[in-house]
C-alpha cells in the first residue's frame, strides 16, 4: 500500500486538460442566465447514438457540470431543453408542452444531425419535422451522433463559460 501512495505522489494528476475557452458567440437568450443552466432532456425521436454521447458528456471524463450545466428531471426546473433526434408525428405535441413548461427566460439545443434538419430520417412518414420546425431553437451542435467535446462546447456557450 505504500509502494502504492508513492507512485501517486510521484506521478500526479494524470487526466486530460480542460478543452479551450469558446468564441464569445453565446445565444442572445443566454445571456440572461446567470452562469449555471439546468437542462432537461428531451428525445423526441432518435436512435440513442446522441443519448450515449451526451451520457459521456455528463460522464467522468468531459464532466459538464463543471461549466455549470447540470441536467434535471422536470422541464418545470429547467433553463434549457437538450432535444435530441428527429420530431416524430407522437413526439411533436409533447415537445410543444415540454417547451411551455420550461418558465422563461429558456433555451433550446438541439443536438445532432437528425435534430438539426432531419438527417438521414428527412422525408420519412412519421417524422414531423426537425426540431426547429416545431419549437424555436437557439443553439445547435452538429455532428452524427455529435463527439462529446461538441457538445460540452455547446453547454459552455449557454453558461457563458
Amino acid at each position: 500500500m505504500l509502494r502504492l501512495w508513492r507512485k501517486i505522489r510521484t506521478v500526479g494528476r494524470v487526466a486530460e486538460p480542460a478543452p479551450l475557452p469558446p468564441a464569445t458567440d453565446q445565444p442572445p437568450a443566454a445571456a440572461a442566465l446567470a452562469g449555471s443552466v439546468q437542462i432537461r432532456h428531451v428525445d423526441a425521436g432518435s436512435c440513442n447514438g446522441c443519448e450515449v454521447e451526451i451520457g459521456s458528456a455528463f460522464g467522468p471524463v468531459y464532466d459538464g457540470e463543471r461549466y455549470g450545466a447540470r441536467l434535471v428531471a422536470s422541464p418545470r426546473h429547467a433553463d434549457a431543453l437538450l432535444v435530441t433526434g428527429v420530431v416524430t408525428r407522437n413526439m411533436a405535441e409533447p415537445l410543444r408542452r415540454t417547451f411551455e413548461a420550461v418558465p422563461a427566460p429558456k433555451l433550446v439545443v438541439a443536438v445532432g444531425d437528425c435534430a438539426r434538419n432531419c438527417g438521414v430520417f428527412a422525408g420519412a412518414y412519421g417524422v414531423a419535422g426537425a426540431v426547429g420546425d416545431i419549437v424555436p431553437v437557439d443553439l445547435e451542435i452538429a455532428g452524427c451522433p455529435p463527439r462529446p467535446e461538441a457538445i460540452v462546447d455547446g453547454l459552455r456557450k449557454l453558461t457563458g463559460r
